[in-house]
């Protein structure tokens, strides 16, 4: 695996692995009790927030940019303002990212690669102490 000649969203395996992970993801949000604040900023709802979190994680693995397409720049930090992202609500978005890549095949160099960007990522999103 070499970082440098290819996309992590091609050494992850394409759409299809996209797609499995953000469907883990929120099946882990759905189920894991520690996760329930986390959930509650959500609608009942997961379907447009899967569509969203996949079309969004494609373009930044470096595959085609299906969210931009849609829905213009993703400007993160602001479309998060709304809601209270707390260290905590962070850490219980990178377990249910940790839960969801621990269930996948990943390469030992993607994953912590993966590990590192997704905390960096959750990290900016806090908006409160």
């Amino acid at each position: 695996m070499n970082l440098q000649d290819e996309t992590p969203y091609v050494l992850l395996g394409g759409e299809e692995r996209v797609r499995e992970l953000v469907d883990r993801f929120y099946d882990h949000m759905n189920e894991l009790e520690e996760v329930a604040p986390l959930r509650e900023m959500h609608a009942q709802s997961l379907r447009v927030s899967r569509d969203k979190l996949f079309k969004f994680l494609s373009g930044w693995l470096g595959g085609p940019g299906l969210y931009e397409a849609e829905y213009g720049h993703p400007r993160l930090r602001r479309r998060h303002m709304p809601f209270p992202v707390t260290e905590e609500a962070r850490d219980q978005w990178l377990l249910c990212m940790k839960k969801a890549m621990d269930e996948m095949s990943i390469d030992p160099k993607l994953r912590a690669f993966l590990d590192n960007a997704f905390l960096r990522t959750a990290d900016h999103m806090r908006n409160q102490s």
